[in-house]
């Protein structure tokens, strides 16, 4: 093992001691600011014996105006098992304070159904409610319990003095539910009359877990994001890299957070803050975060705004150094091929396999998957293989979102 990579797990060790959580939090309910460092903030625990894992996650972005008296049901499925369960709520991109008036946690039966008996109420500080400034996040307290691997958790929130723009993640790919008036607290469906496609201000839920544990966050784009996969089934390649997770024995990588964004740049902004951007609260802030799998740069690559390989190496080589600063092994994916979409020519695809050469050769990553290779036509390379294409020429479909799970050696997500 290289001295760069023993560096990086010593810093990792005391980063994993540096992030368990063993008890409620103590701040007043009002959220607190999070610090500019990309290191995340997290309490001291008395016990090193546990810490915080980030179970699921959903990168913030902005979203358009969010009503006052209305409650939302988000319903998310976890990866990592644990205890003592907290959720994020995210005011990142709001111009206003909002105020979650209460929120609670239960487990779904069936569409906006709760499993009778499992809604529970949390707290903030001690606090039903909690009101969040403007550009800030916030943590519940922990909730006591289990909560199992691959669970269909429900947050139910009731929000008021919501104005302006809102903090969510568009396209959930996965039917959530809204209502006018507070029924946070019902297990009913009966109330749950709108259908929405999108998760509002809930971007994060962690659970308390051995500290041996960690997990993988998938920073990406629509591909991560999951688009043309199946609704509602969890078909996205970080579902199926979970199932794998938890399936696997002798592993301590095992929960993963997907911080994909549709359309996302790793130099631009646009849809979303660019992934160099967006890498501190999107990632680094998580706990008990031990990999970071990087696979972005074709919405770079096919923008036609005169982007080099040499740009993209830049980008990359500063989100892989700040993540190892951080204490995080970083493994890097290759550009999968996109000929048929409607941007596609030449000198686009020059850069992809330019930008790919970089990413298998360079030495700079942990570890290396090749989507290309798995994904790519092999009587023409720079087609995706028509069994995986959903429809596009550039988006997996169900299949195609398997193979690539199923492509991940999983023992690189903890290879430094």
């Amino acid at each position: 093992m290289s001295g760069a990579r023993l560096r990086r797990r010593a810093v990792g060790v005391v980063s994993a001691l540096l992030l368990a959580v063993c008890g409620p939090l103590a701040a007043p309910a009002v959220a607190q600011p999070q610090a500019s460092s990309d290191t995340p903030v997290t309490p001291v625990a008395v016990s090193q014996a546990k810490h915080s894992v980030v179970t699921w996650g959903a990168s913030a972005d902005r979203q358009g105006a969010g009503p006052a008296d209305r409650s939302y049901r988000l319903i998310v499925r976890t990866s990592v098992g644990g205890t003592n369960m907290r959720i994020r709520l995210s005011n990142a991109f709001g111009e206003h304070p909002v105020t979650f008036a209460s929120a609670y946690a239960g487990l779904r039966k069936q569409g906006a159904e709760l499993v009778h008996g499992s809604n529970r109420q949390l707290s903030f500080g001690g606090a039903e409610s909690v009101t969040v400034p403007a550009g800030e996040t916030v943590l519940s307290d922990p909730l006591p319990g289990k909560l199992a691997d691959r669970s269909d958790l429900v947050i139910s929130l009731y929000v008021t003095g919501a104005q302006g723009p809102t903090t969510g993640h568009g396209m959930a790919m996965q039917t959530n539910y809204a209502t006018a008036g507070d029924h946070a607290a019902e297990e009913g469906a009966t109330n749950w009359t709108d259908p929405m496609g999108s998760w509002y201000w809930l971007d994060a839920v962690d659970v308390e877990t051995s500290a041996e544990v960690g997990s993988v966050v998938t920073l990406g784009d629509s591909i991560t994001d999951g688009w043309a996969s199946t609704t509602d089934e969890n078909r996205r390649w970080p579902d199926y890299l979970s199932r794998r997770l938890q399936a696997a024995s002798g592993l301590t990588v095992k929960g993963v957070a997907n911080a994909g964004i549709s359309a996302n740049k790793v130099l631009a902004d646009g849809a979303g803050q660019a992934a160099v951007n967006r890498l501190r609260r999107d990632v680094l802030s998580h706990p008990g975060v031990r990999t970071v799998f990087l696979f972005e740069g074709i919405n770079d690559i096919k923008a036609h705004t005169g982007v080099t390989v040499d740009d993209m190496i830049a980008g990359y080589r500063q989100i892989i150094d700040r993540a190892h600063a951080a204490g995080k092994c970083v493994v890097g994916a290759t550009v999968m091929p996109f000929k048929g979409w409607s941007d596609y020519d030449a000198a686009s695809e020059a850069v992809r396999q330019g930008v790919n050469d970089w990413i298998r050769n360079s030495g700079a990553l942990d570890a290396v998957t090749d989507f290309d290779r798995i994904t790519r036509n092999p009587y023409d390379p720079q087609l995706i293989l028509p069994f995986f294409d959903g429809g596009d020429h550039l988006h997996p479909n169900d299949k195609g979102m398997q193979a690539m799970a199923d492509a991940v050696d999983l023992k690189s997500l903890a290879s430094c």
